[in-house]
């Protein structure tokens, strides 16, 4: 089970204490921008990398528009770890991008 949260209640939680932030994004797209101190695997090199994860640390899910991190949130809950799901994803990001 996860839970999900709007992009604007992310850069609320951001503004008082860091997360981090798994983008499943491809790396062509993330290059482009993405949310500072951001992880990038791509959704397609989750299954093989997601043991690099710590099952200890919660990660906020983001991709472009929320289909790619709910995907990602529902194979990561399953498989053990603490996961956030970021509805509409960075096209409704507001807040700054490096």
């Amino acid at each position: 089970m996860y839970q999900s949260i709007t992009t604007i209640e992310l850069e609320q939680v951001l503004k008082q204490e860091s997360q981090a932030i798994l983008d499943v994004r491809d790396r062509d797209d993330f290059e482009v921008g993405h949310i500072e101190g951001a992880l990038n695997i791509p959704i397609d090199e989750l299954a093989e990398k997601s043991s690099t994860l710590d099952k200890n640390r919660p990660y906020m899910i983001i991709c472009y528009a929320g289909g790619r991190s709910q995907a990602a949130s529902e194979f990561l809950a399953q498989k053990g770890y603490q996961v956030t799901n970021v509805m509409g994803g960075m096209g409704a990001w507001r807040g700054e991008v490096k």
